[in-house]
């Protein structure tokens, strides 16, 4: 790790959007197009990321992100910390918990950085820094849980980067940024001196030899490096999605969580069922397809050894910024309809719905009390409550919580200590997820965990893994689910169910119709 020790600051390129188009040999197209094709370089290597607004406003949505070629890592698995380091191939077991394996690690290698970036680039997010997810079953590793659902994953617990270099996409003004903590000034997939290219006069083509993945320099061993497939075939399902519950089963299993609502064990238990399908093919193409479907804020793209995370979740879970504290839970759902009039319909029941606003109310008072824990006193606030706002698939009923961050605390102590989010598992916490692992066949994996990331000025964001597919061992999970309090019909919570993914599983089968 000597060579982190040697970095004394952070540059920043600009490029125009008719730069990229030339070193992607592509007509001038739209900007979020733009984007997609540059990820695209490396989206097959592992442990590429890709932080993407989809093209939507919501949550103040303005930046995209994509990371690369991280140089420290952070795995966590089955009560296991391992950091591993790309730069000599090696890897090492440690005692921290994987947030503060981070924080230590990862984040401090950068953290003596935080005043050197020059004041025009201020506004920009992240930079350099750590990124990465935490799963739902991440929060084993800070309480004591039972395991009763099966563990059948590959994908760890726990994956997050340190990365020293990233492409930032402002969509407001329509500029890309290179930001580096070698000096550099453009990416390592970029042609020598490409920066100082002169476009007039010349033809895209001649501007790079080849824009194959393979092609990319790695100077960090085989994490950096595209995964062994020789070719990106079309993606495909070959096998239809099947639910590892019946309806029978999930009103079976909804009767259970009244009985212990009724005794009083808990107000609000999170349930969810999981589909899987089997597929082969190009898993970027698919995730490329749900992202145009459903213009989520909070999509991410995540490719690791083990397996691929393609979220298109439109909830934030917490994000830092100058100090100020932000949490958006979504609890309230009602599907959306082409017709105009039936789709406001749809809208005003949800804004009107009393079980939603209790729902919502219950998971906003969790989270003031979550976030409490690392905000000064007195700062905390509900700016905003029962707002609606409205998706590709369905309407959602969300709250805004704020607060200022206590001097003492960074962004991943308030991130750890609130894991996982409260609008994904019940209240109180810890007894809802008891029973989410009594009652739920399967371990959620990256479902209801977070994408996240902690630039080296300790700005974060990250959100609720709602919405989101994992590709592995060429399987497919998508999951769905719903907050049950007292008055919960089951058919109706289970038809929720089949709502929220009416914009993933279709979506996704689509691609049969067009390869036959």
């Amino acid at each position: 790790m000597s060579f982190i020790a040697d970095i004394t600051g952070v540059s920043v390129t600009p490029f125009t959007q008719q730069h990229i188009a030339h070193f992607l040999s592509v007509d001038n197209t739209a900007a979020s197009t733009t984007f997609l094709n540059l990820f695209s370089q490396v989206a097959h290597c592992e442990w590429s990321i890709l932080l993407d607004t989809a093209g939507s406003k919501q949550s103040d949505g303005r930046f995209n992100i994509m990371a690369w070629n991280p140089s420290l890592m952070i795995r966590a698995a089955k009560g296991q910390t391992e950091l591993i380091d790309a730069i000599s191939n090696t890897s090492r077991k440690v005692k921290e918990a994987p947030f503060e394996a981070t924080e230590k690690y990862l984040h401090k290698q950068v953290a003596h950085l935080a005043d050197t970036i020059d004041s025009q680039f201020a506004h920009l997010p992240f930079l350099i820094g750590v990124a990465g997810m935490a799963g739902y079953d991440a929060g084993r590793f800070y309480e004591s849980l039972p395991s009763k659902a099966i563990d059948d994953y590959d994908t760890p617990d726990f994956a997050a980067g340190l990365y020293l270099q990233s492409i930032i996409e402002d969509t407001k003004t329509g500029v890309f940024y290179y930001c580096s903590a070698n000096g550099s000034t453009q990416p390592d997939f970029f042609q020598p001196d490409f920066s100082k290219t002169d476009f007039t006069g010349t033809h895209p083509s001649e501007l790079v030899e080849s824009n194959s993945v393979n092609q990319i320099s790695s100077e960090h061993g085989e994490y950096g490096n595209p995964d062994k497939r020789e070719n990106y075939n079309d993606f495909t399902l070959t096998t239809p999605f099947a639910s590892n519950l019946t309806k029978e089963e999930y009103c079976q299993r909804l009767a259970k969580i009244h009985e212990y609502l009724t005794a009083g064990d808990c107000y609000q238990v999170n349930m969810a069922q999981r589909f899987t399908a089997q597929f082969s093919g190009d898993f970027w193409t698919a995730y490329c397809r749900l992202r145009d479907t459903n213009q989520a804020p909070f999509s991410a793209y995540f490719h690791l050894p083990e397996g691929t995370i393609a979220s298109i979740s439109p909830e934030r879970f917490l994000s830092v910024k100058n100090g100020i504290v932000e949490t958006k839970p979504i609890k309230g759902t009602r599907p959306r309809f082409t017709d105009k009039q039936r789709d406001e319909e749809s809208a005003n029941s949800l804004l009107n719905a009393e079980k939603d606003r209790s729902e919502n109310l219950m998971i906003v008072d969790l989270l003031r009390n979550d976030i409490s824990k690392h905000c000064t006193p007195g700062t905390v606030n509900v700016p905003a409550l029962f707002a609606l706002e409205s998706y590709e698939a369905v309407h959602h009923l969300v709250s805004t919580v704020t607060g200022k961050l206590a001097s003492e605390s960074t962004p991943l102590d308030l991130l750890a200590s609130a894991f996982p989010g409260g609008s994904i598992t019940g209240a109180p916490k810890i007894r809802a997820m008891e029973i989410i692992d009594e009652l739920e066949s399967h371990r959620r994996n990256i479902y209801c965990g977070s994408v996240f990331y902690m630039g080296y000025r300790e700005d974060m964001d990250s959100s609720i893994c709602i919405r989101t597919v994992l590709a592995e061992n060429n399987k497919l999970h998508c999951w769905a689910g719903g907050g049950i309090v007292l008055d919960s019909q089951a058919p109706d919570e289970y038809q929720e169910t089949l709502d929220k993914v009416s914009k993933i599983i279709p979506v996704l089968a689509a691609f049969n119709e067009g390869n036959e």
